[in-house]
């Protein structure tokens, strides 16, 4: 039986890290959206256990993070669902779902999801359809489970929850309003001569305005039903007739017939031949003979982000450790922080990285902001009259911007334009432009049929926004949709690898801090140059800049902490050597300690580290503090080097040669730690540490050698920390 559509409300909450759960979560928002559910998307923690009652139906959307912990935003609302006071079924009138969403190299893989499932069905929530999980290992990412677990819960959430008798689902044709807008400061300077722009624009002369009149009197959608859809970002959507849904020739620019699309060539310049010129393109990278300073480019600004729970630190070195005729270049950065902030091995250190100034400058250029950009903006959320006020919030997720701020530092420091974009992104911006041509092709990326073209043309080469505005040149977007349009800046975490007494700086008296950075900087498929947002920004970097960080708790066991006399055996490749070098420190500080306090001797256990590279001579970090650190610490290093020898040698292949070393420390309670980079990886060094276990032990097959090892990881001896 067909509901009241007032009554029909969704709440759709995510824990994230990297901000995929809350993609997700936002597809999901959108998906109920479209079926006419008045749908709040909000992170787990900014959320009470009572207001979950008060939803039809309520979806979750949670990563995995550590060794199958919650990510920082969920934590809070999983502490609230494990009170003991809690009765059986306080959550009975909850019906909800999860999607979970994990990485399978790692052995607690989609822990937290089903974690919380579980615990939701104990306090009586009931499930109306089957937990989803994505795994980041699937050869198509995320999508490879999503889009089809999605389709499948919006037919059954459809048949669930049918529609009043007249009201049809909200077409992918018809464009949903924006959750957050920006609006001129009234009495800033040029306000008032803006005005007539801004009459223009809502008279119709501005192509979403245009477009959106054209596509809703087609549909059936009345002026006065478009209004209320535009002034709400989650209100409930107007009732589309049958007949017009039907009529596939009613709007040729609005039902495609994407069969006869014809295959999309990856450049767009034949396209634009005859056309307006192109714009410069994006700036790809500093040289990295020049210093920062000296190179053709304009530096961000140094700008204080309010970042909550950040801090001020410096830089005072950054230096290259790999040779200059290396391919990779990877960079130690010492940084400089409050002399009261401590951290321990295993801990992260969040950079946030700003784009480039010519770049903002090209994207204003392109959209034609020209006229706003420097003018003082505000924020407004855009609701429904009847939305609780609670649920209100004029700024995206995550978005910390300056004091009265403009639209150009927004770009600058909050709004990621260099990001590769995501399917949604194409839905939008294929809104707003007139050239059929274009519309078409961004319709086809938005397309979930077409993913196979959308990887191909976004993913694989790793196109960022900017640069498919520029080879869409046509699209014209609102200036006050940016943090609707536009992802925000997401900090990069690098875990930290100094420690011991390598955190004090002597000069200052503040806390020094190292990091070990590898500048992602490639050519792709289309041989164009690709840098990371940050990575860019950390080359560019000149010493003494001042920057916003922050610091997170990190997932190492701190059984080695409380209980030095413990042996570890540590694995780490490439940079994955970064914390355990922090480590490696602390026990050499622990050390030293003794032979200055004979009394108070602390017995520090065995410690062997397997390090893996392609090439000694190119990036066999640290190496000369592994050598002093043999007689000192007692470090034993093993290595192998993939690409020195016609053989190749990995460090799965070195653990399995020192068989006897490796089992002799796990016979006496080791801690093992791997570090590195996730996929097939850790998977390997789990393998070769189990063939070691079930030779070299009492075990009495391998399959028992695998159960110790499981127990070992529950009891925090054996930590993966891969990224």
């Amino acid at each position: 039986m067909a509901e009241d559509i007032h009554a029909r409300t969704a709440l759709i909450l995510y824990g994230s890290e990297t901000g995929n759960s809350q993609d997700v979560a936002g597809e999901l928002g959108r998906m109920a959206e479209r079926l006419h559910f008045v749908a709040r998307v909000s992170e787990m923690d900014a959320v009470d256990l009572n207001v979950l009652v008060k939803h039809r139906v309520v979806i979750f959307a949670l990563s995995t993070t550590g060794q199958g912990e919650f990510p920082k935003n969920a934590r809070k609302f999983w502490k609230s669902l494990l009170r003991k006071r809690l009765p059986p079924g306080c959550l009975g009138h909850v019906r909800f779902t999860t999607f979970g969403l994990g990485d399978s190299s790692y052995p607690k893989y989609n822990w937290a999801a089903r974690k919380l499932h579980k615990r939701l069905e104990q306090l009586g929530a009931q499930e109306i359809y089957p937990r989803g999980e994505a795994d980041e290992q699937h050869e198509e990412g995320i999508d490879g489970t999503f889009l089809s677990w999605k389709a499948d819960f919006h037919k059954h959430l459809l048949s669930l929850y049918p529609l009043p008798e007249g009201v049809e689902p909200i077409p992918p044709e018809v464009l949903l309003p924006p959750k957050y807008t920006l609006q001129l400061v009234e009495g800033s300077p040029d306000f008032d001569s803006l005005a007539l722009v801004e009459s223009d624009q809502e008279t119709g002369k501005s192509t979403t305005a245009a477009m959106a009149a054209k596509s809703t009197q087609e549909l059936g959608i009345s002026v006065g039903q478009v209004g209320e859809l535009a002034a709400s970002s989650t209100s409930i959507s107007p009732s589309i007739h049958n007949e017009n849904l039907s009529d596939s020739t009613a709007n040729p620019e609005i039902t495609l017939n994407m069969a006869n699309v014809p295959p999309v060539e990856f450049s767009m310049q034949a396209d634009l031949a005859g056309e307006a010129k192109p714009p410069p393109p994006l700036k790809e990278e500093i040289p990295r003979d020049l210093e920062p300073s000296d190179a053709n480019s304009q530096l961000p600004d140094d700008y204080v982000l309010p970042i909550p729970d950040s801090f001020l630190a410096k830089l005072v070195g950054n230096k290259r450790i790999t040779p200059e005729s290396h391919w990779q270049d990877v960079r130690e950065l010492t940084i400089s922080i409050p002399n009261d902030t401590s951290y321990d091995p295993g801990d992260v250190l969040t950079l946030y990285p700003k784009n480039f100034p010519e770049d903002v400058q090209t994207l204003i250029d392109l959209m034609d902001w020209n006229d706003v950009a420097d003018m003082q903006v505000t924020f407004e959320p855009v609701h429904p009259k009847y939305y609780a006020a609670e649920d209100l919030t004029s700024l995206a997720p995550g978005l910390h911007p300056l004091d009265q701020t403009t639209l150009r530092e927004l770009l600058l420091h909050n709004l990621d334009i260099t990001a590769i974009p995501k399917r949604y992104f194409f839905e939008l911006i294929a809104h707003h432009t007139d050239d059929p041509m274009h519309k078409e092709r961004l319709q086809e990326f938005a397309n979930p049929i077409f993913i196979d073209e959308f990887f191909d043309y976004a993913t694989r080469p790793r196109r960022s926004i900017l640069e498919v505005l520029q080879e869409f040149n046509t699209v014209k977007l609102p200036w006050k949709w940016a943090t609707s349009i536009f992802p925000v800046i997401r900090g990069r975490q690098y875990s930290i690898s100094s420690g011991g007494a390598l955190k004090r700086h002597s000069k200052s008296g503040d806390t020094k801090m190292q990091l070990l950075v590898a500048i992602v900087k490639y050519r792709t498929v289309l041989k164009k140059v690709r840098q990371g947002l940050c990575s860019r920004y950390i080359a560019s970097l000149p010493i003494g800049t001042t920057f916003t960080v922050s610091l997170t708790s990190g997932t190492f066991s701190n059984i080695v902490k409380y209980h030095p006399r413990l042996p570890v055996l540590l694995v780490g490749p490439g940079t994955g050597v970064a914390p355990l070098r922090s480590l490696i420190w602390e026990r050499a500080a622990l050390k030293q300690l003794n032979s200055r306090r004979p009394g108070q001797n602390i017995n520090v256990g065995e410690t062997l580290l397997f390090y893996g590279g392609r090439n000694r001579n190119a990036d066999y970090f640290y190496h000369d503090e592994w050598n002093s650190m043999a007689d000192s610490l007692g470090l034993k290093v093993f290595t192998a080097f993939s690409r020195d020898q016609k053989e190749k040698i990995y460090v799965q292949d070195i653990i399995r040669k020192e068989k006897k070393a490796v089992w002799d420390v796990i016979e006496c309670k080791a801690v093992i730690f791997v570090c590195g980079s996730s996929g097939s990886m850790p998977k390997a060094v789990r393998e070769a540490i189990i063939d070691v276990m079930a030779e070299m032990g009492p075990f009495v097959d391998r399959d028992e050698a695998v159960e110790q090892l499981r127990l070992m990881e529950l009891k925090g001896f054996y930590v993966q920390e891969t990224w």
